[in-house]
């Protein structure tokens, strides 16, 4: 299950905290998987088959702050282990164009991440930070910047993220998290 966090609704489409959906948005296009809403689960979930084994991509519609309830849930019903989740969310504090696969950790602050761990009851799942920056090093209030739109600068580099975001998930999928973060953890080519 691969689960790429952000919130829902027109208002916040292509801004930067939805890093996660365009993440999952474009393993389903590269995998041929459609959409679909599962109203219990207050997700839109695509099923795909990669290598004949099912792949669960997820895009809660509960907001960031609250994601953990759609992920929880799901992971339960389709009976996921934790070990195969994949968490994909937005980064202010890795500079555009970077990213971070990492078998476990702290949320860092990321109230999405804090949710999953919140409903998973565990910090030992893997997830994708992508880096979105931030305008001012030593700012801490970002709601503006990571609820704002990419600049068509930063979605030039953002799409090559998406790149490098989908080959890294791939890796992480067919040969494990340790290749695919030495592999491809760092600036996206």
């Amino acid at each position: 299950m691969i689960a790429g966090l952000g919130n829902p609704g027109a208002e916040y489409s292509r801004t930067r905290h939805n890093a996660g959906f365009l993440l999952v948005e474009e393993l389903a296009r590269v995998w041929g998987a459609e959409w679909k809403s599962e109203r219990r689960f207050e997700a839109l979930v695509a099923r795909g088959a990669v290598q004949g084994r099912t792949i669960w991509l997820v895009r809660p519609q509960t907001y960031m702050n609250a994601s953990g309830e759609a992920v929880g849930a799901l992971l339960r019903y389709y009976r996921v282990e934790v070990p195969r989740v994949l968490v994909v969310v937005d980064d202010a504090d890795l500079p555009l164009g970077k990213v971070r696969l990492r078998p476990d950790g702290s949320s860092g602050g990321h109230h999405g991440l804090e949710s999953v761990e919140t409903h998973l009851g565990t910090r030992s799942y893997a997830r994708l930070r992508l880096g979105i920056g931030r305008t001012e090093a030593v700012v801490r209030e970002i709601t503006g910047h990571v609820l704002g739109r990419f600049t068509t600068e930063e979605m030039e580099v953002f799409g090559r993220v998406l790149k490098h975001a989908v080959a890294q998930v791939t890796c992480w999928f067919d040969e494990g998290i340790e290749k695919a973060m030495t592999r491809y953890n760092g600036q996206a080519r």
